[in-house]
């Protein structure tokens, strides 16, 4: 079921640094914060986060917040120099990015909150790192983690190219800001048949007005160098065997058969073979062929159904305590 009319709220929690950290809340809050009912009264869900990718907004999972929100409350933050939310100059470390995302749970009355409940958080891309970082950081506040399409892989070895090459690699082409309608149609042409009034409204978060009918990135370069340098620390045989709690990893494949898919394919192989060593929930994986990196917009009907059955497990599995 998707809720067409459903218009989240705009918060903003702050740090104890009196920085920002914005967020769409897209409501469904029940009057104590684990007794959020599914329509037809089954288990209770808990309260579900969701993180952006790298330089982009929470606005990117507004197609799949709106399908999930007639079964959960649902919040989607701005990473910190993203969006709406401030930037720091404490830095982009993973431990901070997750430390700040475990702050807006507990301003939410979740998580570590008196009283709070532990959240499910899914990732997309840069955010699957920061979702398994949440949950080996802190298992009792995560009762399940999402990773979609991202998190399972070291970047230095799936790239093969350093951050600073990487980050010459994504720069885009003056052109493409040289207005909003540019800017806009630059989006749409990713796959037109993907362009709706959600997409627009993304597109249009990721930028703002400069001189000379200019648009430029709303997230901050310092934000971008610095989450992309994070990025390059992340190891995720380290961190994903410190995560306890059901996990879900859904992986968009371009072809099934082309060498990067088996590579990833077998990234992914290694880990889950190390987190099954160590006893931990084996992994509900969900594969996407002929779907692009942003499966948000392809394909946001499956990713809502992949999230809602982790939801539930989420529900149902006993809260393990702390990772040895």
């Amino acid at each position: 079921m998707t809720d067409a009319q459903a218009v989240p709220e705009s918060f903003v929690v702050r740090l104890d640094t009196g920085e920002g950290i914005h967020y769409l809340d897209w409501g469904n809050e029940p009057a104590e914060p684990d007794a959020t009912t599914e329509p037809d009264g089954a288990a209770t869900l808990p309260l579900l986060v969701l993180l952006h990718g790298l330089s982009q907004t929470c606005w990117s999972w507004a197609p799949v917040a709106r399908r999930l929100a007639p079964h959960t409350r649902v919040l989607a933050p701005d990473l910190r120099g993203h969006g709406l939310s401030d930037p720091t100059r404490a830095g982009y470390d993973l431990d901070s990015l997750a430390t700040d995302m475990l702050t807006v749970v507990s301003g939410a009355g979740w998580g570590e909150a008196v009283g709070g409940a532990p959240v499910v958080v899914a990732g997309h891309g840069f955010g699957a790192m920061i979702a398994a970082t949440m949950s080996a950081q802190a298992p009792g506040s995560v009762a399940g983690v999402a990773l979609v399409d991202g998190g399972w892989e070291e970047m230095a070895e799936a790239t093969r190219s350093s951050a600073d090459e990487y980050l010459a690699a994504i720069a885009e082409p003056p052109e493409v800001f040289s207005s909003m309608e540019a800017f806009l149609a630059d989006r749409r042409d990713f796959h037109p048949p993907t362009w709706d009034t959600d997409q627009e409204r993304a597109a249009r978060a990721q930028v703002d007005q400069k001189h000379l009918g200019h648009v430029g990135l709303v997230s901050r370069p310092t934000a971008i160098r610095g989450s992309v340098q994070a990025m390059w620390t992340y190891d995720p045989s380290e961190v994903l065997t410190a995560v306890p709690r059901p996990l879900a990893v859904l992986v968009a494949e371009t072809s099934a058969d082309d060498e990067g898919a088996r590579e990833r394919r077998l990234a992914l192989e290694d880990v889950l073979a190390m987190r099954a060593a160590r006893g931990l929930p084996a992994a509900d994986v969900s594969r996407f062929t002929g779907a692009g990196h942003n499966l948000m917009r392809y394909r946001p009907d499956e990713v809502a159904a992949s999230l809602l059955t982790l939801l539930r497990t989420a529900t149902s599995a006993d809260a393990p305590g702390d990772p040895a």
